[in-house]
């Protein structure tokens, strides 16, 4: 009897281990396929946009997408994603790796993967220039958010007299902004200040700011499949390897430094303690 449990046991463990092995081996796939895919923006400046000159999708994340590569010496197929799609491409195998501003959560890691952080950024406003100064004014406003971002589930849990309008993505609730469906849109201060930064009217984009507070403060990683740790090692050693040659702070003042569109002060490093 005790022999027939010990084969049972052992029978069961090989099915588990042939059964990780089957798809915990992600680094060594891409390798082979000789193509790196990675979901990321093409809507949300500058993290990943579509370049109007030459139509190729670009960004601070882009960037990074290229970086891991061409170290990994394959090409790099971008995959565009909007936020609430960025968990479903990971769990259904469409993609290797999520690029998109993607803030690192304890709710999100029991799904996916997530490498250290490379970004740092905080859930802010967009409004009409003076109509909000501080966060107790938040409960009365009616707030456009995006489906499936931290900025909603952090709106909900800290302002819930609070009318939140959730949109597919940042620029359709701008839209709406400027329609006067919301009073108010949130996001990542970053983006925020990338998506002002599209506006070419001088004074159309004086109509508009982001109020100098944060309500939350979050981290940005590299999202991955759940269980790969070999491409989750590799991807953090990666990280690491950029902001030692100097190589991240080269992507960040791209397209947050001081002669960009969106100028914003460098105060997180990779490595940093989140």
């Amino acid at each position: 009897m005790a022999l027939k449990k010990l084969i049972t046991a052992t029978a069961a463990a090989a099915a588990v281990l042939a059964s990780d092995a089957a798809w915990a081996d992600r680094l060594q796939d891409i390798r082979n396929a000789g193509v790196l895919r990675v979901a990321a923006f093409d809507s949300n400046p500058p993290f990943g946009f579509v370049d109007p000159k030459t139509r190729q999708i670009v960004g601070l994340d882009v960037d990074y997408a290229h970086e891991f590569a061409r170290r990994l010496g394959v090409k790099l197929q971008l995959v565009p994603t909007n936020p609430a799609n960025r968990v479903p491409l990971l769990l259904s195998g469409k993609v290797d790796l999520v690029l998109a501003n993607f803030t690192i959560t304890e709710e999100r890691a029991k799904q996916v993967n997530f490498s250290i952080p490379y970004f740092a950024s905080g859930t802010q406003f967009l409004v009409p220039k003076g109509k909000l100064s501080a966060p107790e004014q938040l409960s009365g406003l009616r707030i456009g958010v995006d489906k499936g971002t931290t900025n909603e589930i952090v709106l909900r849990e800290k302002y819930p007299q609070a009318t939140l309008v959730a949109y597919d993505d940042t620029p359709f609730a701008f839209t709406a902004l400027r329609n006067g469906n919301v009073q108010a849109i949130s996001q990542d201060g970053p983006k925020l200040v990338g998506l002002l930064a599209t506006i070419k009217n001088p004074q159309e984009r004086a109509k508009w700011e982001v109020p100098p507070f944060a309500i939350s403060s979050d981290f940005i990683g590299v999202g991955l499949p759940k269980g790969e740790a070999a491409l989750t090692d590799w991807v953090n050693a990666t990280l690491k390897d950029l902001e030692a040659k100097g190589q991240a702070g080269r992507i960040y003042d791209a397209w947050f430094g001081p002669q960009s569109n969106t100028p914003l002060q460098r105060n997180f490093r990779i490595g940093d303690k989140a």
